[in-house]
């Protein structure tokens, strides 16, 4: 009976443990006492990995609610360990022999496909000078089952060094216990706390004033929390909050708009649950912000807004900033939304310093999805030098933007006024280029009819019954057709009785476009000089 109650006393709902052996089952205690039909005293656990057997009832009784069917089971105490000292994790991670399942891991596979293992060239002397810690300036205590800072007396003197504390995936969760192992390493200035499981509740100072580098990734933070510890982070210039379902942007209640951080320069809000723009634009008053990931998100439309707008959405804005929003941002990620109109494009013209873009896996610049191709892209976004990763070369810009006027121009006879709304750049771009009506300046051979341009293109055959043939390259008008140009290939390749398949092999792109519409001439599609088409077969 006692030895029942001290388990209670020892373990609690609420409580984060981990499984004995295995610091990476992470779970959260639900339920601690006696079950029907089973001696002893049980702790019930809902693992976070959902790796677990019930959803904390069993034989018809319910002793908890676990977030899952299968996330919950019954764990005898002594399976069970509910952390560590910092400490005493530094001494485990870097004065402790390697076990044999960490011996085991560390291997490679030979030409026959065998594991071969891998001995370190002085690992007896990597290893001494990582256990001397007043050494140390980056110190690696991941999932360590790190619960409590332990002493606060020893932790600075046995680690004066440290720069940068990778507590990842550990029991921390009270700001309490993050403050004093900060305040204690006077050196840091770059902590990561992903993956703990952090308090709501922030009360008192939290001394984090020497952070420059805050990773909170998964860790159940607030954007209220995030303000809360504002004033806190003096010198923050990097902050991480990545995977937090973070879906509003809530500033301190005197204020409509965010305030302070002012040397924040990176803001990562990637996998959150942000699907209003406007809250984004809460952001636009801090002054120093250069870069906001966004990626995953559930975005569908941005804007750049006029004063007006900013009146209507916040108020006096002049009062609060420098009115103009999102002054310095030069990066900006929005990778994996749902934008799906052109407007969101051109609006980002308007951002002023704005010169590195992330648009992958939106509807809008996704081919295969009626999106626009890159082409599109570059030719739209006049001062943008990285696109998707990929910086934009002057050639590649010069050719993109000539070959975006001919395909617009190509539309205009149909409904000129609905084309050239839809198109901002596109009278910009015929000047500079030199193109007027039918026209474009060629050089020094004067200027030539767009509609009887010769271009060069390059056919590869990739149809596997057409057999290896050697790539073809042919100079044809911009006016030739899908359907002209497939019965080209045919005479071109010597191709009896094969139904073809046309596509654009775009630069960057990973998968071609197929050229579908046999009456759409090359100038329709923006074919341009130099592009390369894939020869293949009907299936």
């Amino acid at each position: 009976m006692q030895g029942s109650i001290q388990l209670q006393l020892e373990f609690r709902p609420g409580q984060r443990v981990h499984f004995v052996g295995d610091p990476r089952r992470v779970g959260t205690v639900a339920f601690v006492g006696t079950l029907e039909g089973y001696s002893g005293t049980w702790i019930g656990v809902d693992w976070d990995d959902s790796n677990g057997k019930h959803d904390g009832s069993i034989n018809g009784v319910r002793y908890f609610q676990a977030k899952s069917e299968r996330s919950g089971s019954f764990v005898r105490a002594q399976n069970l360990s509910f952390g560590i000292s910092l400490l005493q994790a530094l001494e485990l991670r870097y004065r402790g022999d390697s076990t044999k399942e960490e011996e085991d891991e560390m291997y490679v596979l030979s030409a026959s496909d065998k594991r071969v293992s891998v001995q370190f060239v002085g690992k007896d002397l990597i290893k001494d000078k990582l256990s001397r810690f007043e050494e140390l300036t980056s110190v690696s205590l991941s999932y360590m089952g790190v619960s409590s800072p332990g002493n606060p007396c020893q932790i600075g003197s046995v680690l004066p060094n440290v720069k940068q504390l990778d507590l990842t995936g550990n029991f921390l969760s009270d700001w309490k216990d993050i403050s004093i192992i900060c305040d204690q390493l006077q050196a840091l200035v770059a902590l990561i706390l992903s993956n703990n499981l952090l308090s709501r509740d922030i009360s008192g100072p939290v001394q984090l004033s020497h952070i420059r580098i805050l990773v909170l990734n998964n860790t159940g933070i607030t954007w209220m929390q995030v303000e809360t510890l504002k004033h806190s982070l003096p010198t923050i210039e990097e902050l991480h909050l990545m995977g937090n379902k973070i879906s509003t942007v809530t500033p301190e209640s005197s204020s409509p708009i965010v305030q302070g951080f002012n040397l924040l320069r990176l803001l990562n809000l990637e996998n959150n649950c942000i699907a209003e723009w406007s809250e984004i634009l809460k952001l636009g008053q801090l002054r120093s912000l250069e870069q906001i990931q966004l990626n995953n998100n559930k975005l569908s439309r941005i804007f750049y807004p006029s004063l007006d707008e900013l009146h209507k959405l916040f108020g006096d804005v002049e009062s609060q900033g420098d009115c103009l929003p999102f002054r310095n941002l030069q990066n900006l990620f929005l990778g994996g939304n749902n934008i799906d109109d052109l407007a969101s494009i051109d609006f980002l013209n308007s951002f002023p310093q704005l010169i590195d873009i992330r648009l992958s896996e939106n509807p809008i610049a996704d081919p295969m999805r009626g999106g626009i191709p890159r082409y599109v892209l570059i030719a739209r976004l006049s001062k943008v030098q990285i696109i998707n990763g990929s910086e934009v070369t002057p050639r590649e810009r010069r050719d993109s933007e000539i070959r975006y006027v001919r395909m617009v121009m190509s539309k205009l006879d149909s409904n000129p006024e609905e084309t050239l709304r839809l198109h901002p750049r596109f009278e910009e771009l015929k000047r500079f280029y030199g193109i007027e009506d039918n026209r474009v300046s060629v050089g020094a051979g004067g200027p030539q009819k767009l509609a009887s341009g010769l271009i060069s293109i390059t056919l590869n055959c990739v149809g596997a019954s057409i057999g290896e043939k050697p790539p073809l390259t042919k100079k044809l008008p911009l006016t030739t057709t899908v359907g002209k140009l497939k019965m080209l290939c045919e005479s071109f390749f010597k191709l009896k009785c094969v139904r073809l398949k046309l596509y654009l092999q775009e630069q960057d792109s990973p998968v071609p476009i197929q050229l579908e519409d046999d009456m759409a001439s090359l100038m329709d599609l923006g074919v341009a000089n130099g592009s390369n088409i894939l020869v293949d077969e009907e299936s």
